[in-house]
């Protein structure tokens, strides 16, 4: 499997400082105090995690439902990552997962046996295991 690389750079003091990030071939964004601890523009790190969670979750959910038999046409999730200081430390402290699947055919005790174990199982999933809450609301759309 290839190995996936990130770059990114700071420069001066957090208050006033500022940094980029660059991931893969079209990624890249900048970040700032403002954006990532007082909701400013820009882009933040937790935003990141978000992004790869939702997705990691997106492809492992469409991987099980297949492998039951029962495609998925479309599946859209969203990820909230919260931020919360523990004993002054900022520390990721809830993702909350948010997803809607098309998938024909099947029910929805089966569908949601297999997100929840989408959830436990994707790679982005168990590298956050330290996480202490991950909560998923997954839901059938009807066609």
């Amino acid at each position: 499997m290839p190995v996936s690389r990130a770059h990114a750079t700071w420069n001066g003091d957090i208050p006033s400082g500022s940094g980029t990030f660059t991931a893969g071939d079209s990624i890249t964004g900048g970040v700032t105090y403002k954006s990532r601890f007082e909701g400013g523009p820009g882009s933040n790190p937790e935003q990141l995690i978000g992004a790869a969670h939702a997705t990691c979750f997106s492809m492992a959910l469409a991987n099980a439902l297949a492998g039951a038999g029962f495609p998925p046409e479309s599946i859209d999730t969203d990820a909230s990552v919260t931020l919360r200081p523990i004993d002054g430390v900022p520390t990721i402290m809830k993702i909350e997962l948010v997803t809607r699947a098309r998938v024909p055919g099947i029910d929805e005790a089966a569908f949601g046996e297999l997100a929840a174990s989408a959830k436990a199982n994707c790679p982005v999933s168990r590298a956050l295991v330290g996480v202490p809450e991950i909560s998923l609301q997954a839901t059938l759309v009807g066609e």
